[in-house]
Protein backbone atom coordinates (compact mmCIF):
# COMPACT_ATOMS: atom_id res chain seq x y z
CA UNK A 1 0.00 0.00 0.00
CA UNK A 2 2.87 2.38 0.75
CA UNK A 3 4.52 1.86 -2.36
CA UNK A 4 2.35 4.15 -4.55
CA UNK A 5 2.06 6.81 -1.96
CA UNK A 6 6.48 7.34 -1.54
CA UNK A 7 6.82 6.77 -5.50
CA UNK A 8 3.99 9.17 -6.28
CA UNK A 9 5.00 11.75 -3.20
CA UNK A 10 8.92 11.48 -4.50
CA UNK A 11 9.05 11.62 -8.41
CA UNK A 12 8.94 14.68 -10.31
CA UNK A 13 5.87 15.70 -11.58
CA UNK A 14 6.91 15.55 -15.07
CA UNK A 15 7.78 11.84 -14.62
CA UNK A 16 5.72 10.74 -11.71
CA UNK A 17 3.49 8.46 -14.14
CA UNK A 18 6.62 6.31 -15.04
CA UNK A 19 7.92 5.77 -11.76
CA UNK A 20 4.85 4.82 -10.34
CA UNK A 21 4.42 2.11 -12.90
CA UNK A 22 7.99 0.74 -12.00
CA UNK A 23 5.58 -0.78 -8.94
CA UNK A 24 3.23 -3.02 -11.27
CA UNK A 25 6.34 -3.83 -13.48
CA UNK A 26 8.30 -5.37 -11.23
CA UNK A 27 5.09 -6.94 -9.59
CA UNK A 28 4.96 -8.30 -13.22
CA UNK A 29 8.67 -9.37 -12.97
CA UNK A 30 7.49 -11.37 -9.58
CA UNK A 31 4.83 -12.68 -11.09
CA UNK A 32 6.60 -14.40 -14.25
CA UNK A 33 9.53 -15.43 -12.32
CA UNK A 34 6.86 -17.24 -9.73
CA UNK A 35 5.24 -18.49 -13.20
CA UNK A 36 8.60 -20.11 -14.22
CA UNK A 37 9.88 -21.54 -10.89
CA UNK A 38 5.78 -23.08 -10.27
CA UNK A 39 6.61 -24.61 -13.86
CA UNK A 40 10.13 -25.90 -13.40
CA UNK A 41 9.44 -27.17 -9.81
CA UNK A 42 6.81 -29.07 -10.95
CA UNK A 43 9.02 -31.45 -12.64
CA UNK A 44 10.64 -32.44 -9.15
CA UNK A 45 8.95 -34.96 -7.69
CA UNK A 46 8.66 -34.70 -3.95
CA UNK A 47 9.61 -31.74 -3.35
CA UNK A 48 8.74 -29.47 -6.15
CA UNK A 49 6.27 -27.88 -4.13
CA UNK A 50 8.73 -26.72 -1.00
CA UNK A 51 10.39 -24.98 -3.25
CA UNK A 52 8.06 -23.10 -5.27
CA UNK A 53 7.31 -21.91 -1.73
CA UNK A 54 10.43 -21.27 0.06
CA UNK A 55 11.97 -19.31 -3.06
CA UNK A 56 8.95 -16.77 -1.78
CA UNK A 57 11.37 -15.23 0.88
CA UNK A 58 13.99 -14.47 -1.33
CA UNK A 59 11.97 -11.39 -3.28
CA UNK A 60 11.46 -10.27 0.61
CA UNK A 61 14.75 -10.32 1.51
CA UNK A 62 15.54 -7.49 -0.78
CA UNK A 63 12.45 -5.53 0.04
CA UNK A 64 13.74 -5.18 3.40
CA UNK A 65 17.14 -3.97 2.84
CA UNK A 66 15.52 -1.97 0.32
CA UNK A 67 13.29 -0.20 3.25
CA UNK A 68 15.71 -0.04 5.29
CA UNK A 69 18.56 1.83 2.93
CA UNK A 70 15.81 4.78 1.41
CA UNK A 71 14.64 8.00 2.62
CA UNK A 72 11.15 8.75 4.28
CA UNK A 73 9.53 11.30 1.71
CA UNK A 74 9.68 15.24 2.12
CA UNK A 75 5.34 14.95 2.90
CA UNK A 76 5.69 13.23 5.60
CA UNK A 77 8.53 14.94 7.46
CA UNK A 78 7.07 18.01 7.27
CA UNK A 79 4.17 16.37 8.36
CA UNK A 80 5.98 15.74 11.49
CA UNK A 81 7.91 19.36 11.67
CA UNK A 82 10.71 18.01 10.54
CA UNK A 83 11.14 21.09 7.34
CA UNK A 84 15.48 20.53 7.33
CA UNK A 85 15.30 16.70 7.14
CA UNK A 86 12.91 17.24 4.10
CA UNK A 87 14.82 19.72 2.80
CA UNK A 88 17.76 17.23 2.73
CA UNK A 89 15.96 14.17 1.41
CA UNK A 90 14.21 15.90 -1.31
CA UNK A 91 18.17 17.11 -2.54
CA UNK A 92 18.79 13.67 -1.97
CA UNK A 93 16.29 12.38 -4.28
CA UNK A 94 16.13 15.18 -6.59
CA UNK A 95 20.38 15.52 -6.57
CA UNK A 96 22.77 17.55 -4.75
CA UNK A 97 22.42 20.45 -6.61
CA UNK A 98 19.13 20.68 -7.71
CA UNK A 99 17.43 24.16 -6.24
CA UNK A 100 14.61 22.09 -4.15
CA UNK A 101 13.62 25.66 -2.31
CA UNK A 102 10.38 26.24 -4.50
CA UNK A 103 9.25 22.69 -4.48
CA UNK A 104 9.60 22.40 -0.42
CA UNK A 105 7.60 25.51 0.04
CA UNK A 106 5.03 23.95 -2.30
CA UNK A 107 4.80 21.24 0.59
CA UNK A 108 4.67 22.84 3.71
CA UNK A 109 1.87 25.05 2.07
CA UNK A 110 0.12 21.83 1.35
CA UNK A 111 0.78 20.69 4.54
CA UNK A 112 -0.43 24.25 6.33
CA UNK A 113 -3.60 23.75 4.54
CA UNK A 114 -3.71 20.37 5.71
CA UNK A 115 -3.61 21.27 9.36
CA UNK A 116 -5.97 24.16 9.60
CA UNK A 117 -8.09 21.60 11.97
CA UNK A 118 -7.91 18.29 13.72
CA UNK A 119 -10.37 16.03 11.90
CA UNK A 120 -9.14 12.62 11.43
CA UNK A 121 -8.15 11.74 7.88
CA UNK A 122 -11.34 9.22 7.77
CA UNK A 123 -13.55 11.65 9.29
CA UNK A 124 -12.46 14.34 6.95
CA UNK A 125 -13.08 12.02 4.29
CA UNK A 126 -16.44 12.46 4.29
CA UNK A 127 -16.62 15.99 4.27
CA UNK A 128 -18.55 16.59 1.33
CA UNK A 129 -15.43 18.94 -0.65
CA UNK A 130 -13.65 15.30 -0.62
CA UNK A 131 -16.72 13.26 -2.10
CA UNK A 132 -14.88 12.57 -5.54
CA UNK A 133 -12.21 11.56 -3.71
CA UNK A 134 -13.98 9.42 -1.58
CA UNK A 135 -15.31 8.25 -4.83
CA UNK A 136 -11.79 7.21 -6.44
CA UNK A 137 -10.40 5.62 -3.57
CA UNK A 138 -14.00 3.53 -3.64
CA UNK A 139 -14.35 2.89 -7.67
CA UNK A 140 -10.99 2.69 -8.55
CA UNK A 141 -9.63 -0.25 -6.58
CA UNK A 142 -12.74 -1.88 -7.01
CA UNK A 143 -12.90 -1.45 -11.03
CA UNK A 144 -9.73 -2.84 -11.17
CA UNK A 145 -10.59 -6.14 -9.44
CA UNK A 146 -13.65 -6.02 -11.74
CA UNK A 147 -11.97 -6.79 -15.07
CA UNK A 148 -11.38 -10.52 -14.41
CA UNK A 149 -7.42 -10.40 -14.09
CA UNK A 150 -7.40 -11.71 -11.05
CA UNK A 151 -9.26 -14.46 -11.13
CA UNK A 152 -7.50 -15.25 -14.60
CA UNK A 153 -4.15 -14.99 -12.78
CA UNK A 154 -4.96 -17.51 -10.10
CA UNK A 155 -6.90 -19.66 -12.47
CA UNK A 156 -4.77 -19.83 -15.83
CA UNK A 157 -3.59 -23.14 -15.97
CA UNK A 158 -7.15 -24.14 -15.02
CA UNK A 159 -8.56 -22.23 -17.58
CA UNK A 160 -6.14 -23.51 -20.08
CA UNK A 161 -6.35 -26.74 -18.68
CA UNK A 162 -9.99 -26.56 -19.25
CA UNK A 163 -9.63 -25.36 -22.99
CA UNK A 164 -8.05 -28.35 -23.92
CA UNK A 165 -4.30 -27.68 -22.94
CA UNK A 166 -1.97 -30.52 -21.23
CA UNK A 167 -0.70 -29.62 -17.50
CA UNK A 168 2.32 -28.80 -19.26
CA UNK A 169 1.10 -26.53 -21.96
CA UNK A 170 -1.05 -24.93 -19.12
CA UNK A 171 1.92 -23.60 -16.94
CA UNK A 172 3.32 -22.56 -20.14
CA UNK A 173 0.12 -20.54 -21.15
CA UNK A 174 0.36 -18.91 -17.68
CA UNK A 175 3.93 -17.88 -18.58
CA UNK A 176 3.20 -16.77 -21.90
CA UNK A 177 0.59 -14.14 -19.85
CA UNK A 178 3.06 -13.09 -17.33
CA UNK A 179 5.53 -11.95 -20.03
CA UNK A 180 2.81 -10.64 -22.05
CA UNK A 181 1.37 -8.81 -19.30
CA UNK A 182 5.25 -7.71 -18.65
CA UNK A 183 5.83 -5.86 -21.99
CA UNK A 184 3.03 -4.70 -21.56
CA UNK A 185 3.38 -2.89 -18.12
CA UNK A 186 6.87 -1.44 -19.89
CA UNK A 187 4.71 0.19 -22.36
CA UNK A 188 2.52 2.07 -20.39
CA UNK A 189 6.00 3.61 -18.59
CA UNK A 190 7.09 4.67 -22.12
CA UNK A 191 3.58 6.34 -22.30
CA UNK A 192 2.02 7.14 -19.83
CA UNK A 193 4.00 10.53 -19.39
CA UNK A 194 3.55 11.26 -22.78
CA UNK A 195 0.10 10.19 -23.65
CA UNK A 196 -2.00 10.74 -20.31
CA UNK A 197 -4.01 8.70 -18.13
CA UNK A 198 -7.52 8.68 -19.86
CA UNK A 199 -6.10 7.22 -23.53
CA UNK A 200 -4.53 4.24 -21.54
CA UNK A 201 -7.70 3.82 -19.84
CA UNK A 202 -9.69 4.01 -22.94
CA UNK A 203 -7.16 2.07 -25.19
CA UNK A 204 -6.80 -0.58 -22.88
CA UNK A 205 -10.46 -0.98 -21.84
CA UNK A 206 -11.52 -1.16 -25.51
CA UNK A 207 -8.96 -4.04 -26.03
CA UNK A 208 -10.27 -6.17 -23.02
CA UNK A 209 -14.03 -5.88 -23.54
CA UNK A 210 -13.33 -6.90 -27.60
CA UNK A 211 -11.43 -10.16 -26.04
CA UNK A 212 -13.32 -10.83 -23.05
CA UNK A 213 -16.55 -11.26 -25.81
CA UNK A 214 -14.66 -12.60 -28.38
CA UNK A 215 -13.85 -15.73 -25.60
CA UNK A 216 -16.74 -16.07 -24.66
CA UNK A 217 -18.36 -16.26 -28.26
CA UNK A 218 -15.74 -18.73 -29.07
CA UNK A 219 -15.65 -21.06 -25.70
CA UNK A 220 -19.91 -21.06 -26.32
CA UNK A 221 -19.83 -21.99 -29.62
CA UNK A 222 -17.25 -24.62 -29.39
CA UNK A 223 -17.48 -25.77 -25.68
CA UNK A 224 -21.19 -25.18 -25.30
CA UNK A 225 -23.54 -24.89 -22.70
CA UNK A 226 -22.78 -27.84 -20.95
CA UNK A 227 -19.35 -27.78 -21.08
CA UNK A 228 -18.39 -31.41 -22.46
CA UNK A 229 -17.51 -30.72 -25.93
CA UNK A 230 -13.89 -31.09 -27.08
CA UNK A 231 -12.47 -27.83 -28.50
CA UNK A 232 -10.32 -27.89 -31.49
CA UNK A 233 -6.93 -27.05 -31.41
CA UNK A 234 -7.27 -23.88 -33.38
CA UNK A 235 -9.54 -22.90 -31.07
CA UNK A 236 -7.72 -23.15 -28.55
CA UNK A 237 -4.96 -21.55 -29.41
CA UNK A 238 -7.48 -18.36 -30.49
CA UNK A 239 -8.85 -18.61 -26.54
CA UNK A 240 -5.18 -18.22 -25.67
CA UNK A 241 -4.25 -15.59 -27.68
CA UNK A 242 -6.62 -13.53 -27.12
CA UNK A 243 -6.27 -13.74 -23.39
CA UNK A 244 -2.97 -12.34 -24.20
CA UNK A 245 -4.14 -9.56 -25.82
CA UNK A 246 -6.90 -8.92 -23.10
CA UNK A 247 -3.77 -9.44 -20.73
CA UNK A 248 -1.61 -6.44 -22.79
CA UNK A 249 -4.65 -4.37 -22.50
CA UNK A 250 -4.86 -4.37 -18.51
CA UNK A 251 -0.80 -4.34 -18.74
CA UNK A 252 -1.00 -0.58 -20.12
CA UNK A 253 -4.24 0.68 -18.45
CA UNK A 254 -5.96 0.09 -15.42
CA UNK A 255 -2.75 -2.59 -14.19
CA UNK A 256 -0.54 0.47 -13.23
CA UNK A 257 -2.68 3.08 -13.56
CA UNK A 258 -4.78 2.14 -10.60
CA UNK A 259 -1.48 2.71 -8.48
CA UNK A 260 -0.99 5.67 -10.38
CA UNK A 261 -4.20 6.93 -9.71
CA UNK A 262 -4.46 5.97 -6.05
CA UNK A 263 -0.96 7.71 -5.45
CA UNK A 264 -1.46 10.67 -6.82
CA UNK A 265 -5.29 12.08 -6.72
CA UNK A 266 -5.55 12.03 -3.05
CA UNK A 267 -4.31 15.68 -0.96
CA UNK A 268 -2.35 15.11 1.89
CA UNK A 269 -4.36 15.35 4.34
CA UNK A 270 -6.73 12.29 3.71
CA UNK A 271 -4.02 10.38 1.52
CA UNK A 272 -3.21 8.05 3.96
CA UNK A 273 -7.16 7.22 4.29
CA UNK A 274 -8.19 7.21 1.02
CA UNK A 275 -5.02 4.70 0.41
CA UNK A 276 -5.28 2.39 2.70
CA UNK A 277 -9.29 2.50 2.02
CA UNK A 278 -8.97 1.72 -1.43
CA UNK A 279 -6.53 -1.15 -0.72
CA UNK A 280 -8.78 -2.73 1.85
CA UNK A 281 -11.84 -2.82 -0.54
CA UNK A 282 -9.66 -4.18 -3.05
CA UNK A 283 -8.28 -7.22 -1.28
CA UNK A 284 -11.68 -7.73 0.25
CA UNK A 285 -12.67 -8.15 -3.42
CA UNK A 286 -9.94 -9.99 -3.75
CA UNK A 287 -10.56 -12.73 -1.79
CA UNK A 288 -14.97 -12.66 -2.51
CA UNK A 289 -13.72 -13.19 -6.53
CA UNK A 290 -10.78 -16.26 -5.79
CA UNK A 291 -13.11 -17.88 -3.47
CA UNK A 292 -16.28 -17.38 -6.10
CA UNK A 293 -14.95 -17.58 -9.33
CA UNK A 294 -14.69 -21.28 -9.85
CA UNK A 295 -18.48 -22.02 -9.00
CA UNK A 296 -19.20 -18.91 -11.19
CA UNK A 297 -17.36 -20.57 -14.18
CA UNK A 298 -19.46 -24.37 -13.19
CA UNK A 299 -23.25 -21.65 -13.39
CA UNK A 300 -22.32 -19.37 -15.68
CA UNK A 301 -19.86 -20.93 -18.11
CA UNK A 302 -18.70 -18.99 -20.94
CA UNK A 303 -20.91 -16.25 -19.96
CA UNK A 304 -18.34 -15.36 -16.98
CA UNK A 305 -16.18 -13.59 -19.92
CA UNK A 306 -19.33 -11.59 -20.76
CA UNK A 307 -19.79 -10.98 -17.09
CA UNK A 308 -16.67 -9.35 -16.80
CA UNK A 309 -16.74 -7.45 -20.40
CA UNK A 310 -20.37 -5.88 -19.11
CA UNK A 311 -17.79 -4.78 -16.22
CA UNK A 312 -14.87 -3.19 -17.85
CA UNK A 313 -17.66 -1.48 -20.30
CA UNK A 314 -18.85 0.58 -17.01
CA UNK A 315 -15.46 0.96 -15.94
CA UNK A 316 -14.52 2.80 -19.05
CA UNK A 317 -17.42 5.11 -19.52
CA UNK A 318 -16.82 5.75 -15.40
CA UNK A 319 -13.24 6.71 -16.58
CA UNK A 320 -14.07 9.04 -19.21
CA UNK A 321 -16.87 10.79 -18.00
CA UNK A 322 -15.80 11.10 -14.07
CA UNK A 323 -11.87 10.62 -13.65
CA UNK A 324 -9.63 14.17 -14.80
CA UNK A 325 -6.74 14.09 -16.45
CA UNK A 326 -3.29 14.33 -14.33
CA UNK A 327 -0.73 14.15 -16.53
CA UNK A 328 2.13 16.21 -15.66
CA UNK A 329 0.28 18.24 -12.27
CA UNK A 330 1.89 18.84 -9.38
CA UNK A 331 0.61 16.90 -6.36
CA UNK A 332 0.48 20.12 -4.31
CA UNK A 333 -2.31 21.72 -7.26
CA UNK A 334 -4.55 18.35 -7.62
CA UNK A 335 -7.48 20.26 -6.54
CA UNK A 336 -7.69 22.54 -9.20
CA UNK A 337 -7.99 19.29 -11.51
CA UNK A 338 -11.78 18.81 -9.47
CA UNK A 339 -12.42 22.59 -9.38
CA UNK A 340 -12.40 22.60 -13.27
CA UNK A 341 -14.35 19.42 -13.84
CA UNK A 342 -17.77 19.31 -14.94
CA UNK A 343 -19.01 17.69 -12.46
CA UNK A 344 -17.11 17.66 -9.17
CA UNK A 345 -17.15 20.78 -9.20
CA UNK A 346 -19.75 21.59 -7.02
CA UNK A 347 -17.87 19.65 -4.31
CA UNK A 348 -14.77 20.80 -4.22
CA UNK A 349 -15.93 24.74 -5.49
CA UNK A 350 -16.86 25.15 -0.97
CA UNK A 351 -13.21 23.70 -0.22
CA UNK A 352 -11.53 26.44 -2.88
CA UNK A 353 -13.64 29.22 -1.77
CA UNK A 354 -13.55 29.38 1.83
CA UNK A 355 -11.02 26.59 3.74
CA UNK A 356 -11.50 25.47 6.85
Amino acid sequence: MATPVYLAETSPARYRGAFTTAFQFFNGIGVLAANLTNYFASHIPGWGWRLSLGLAAVPAVFILLGAVSITDTPSSLILRGRIDSARAALKQIRGADADVDAEIKEIIHSVKQAQINNEGAFKRLLRREYRPHLVMALAIPSFMQLTGVIVIAFFAPLLFRTIGFGSDGALIGAVLLGSVNLTSILVSTLTVDRYGRKVLFMIGGIQMIVCQVAVSWILGAQVGQAGDTPMAKAYGLAVLVLVCIYAAGFGWSWGPLNWIISGEIFPVEIRSAAQGLGQAVGFVLTFIQTQLFLAMMCCMKFGVFAYYAGWVCIMTAFVALFLPETKGLPLESMSSIWATHWYWRRFVSVQLESPK
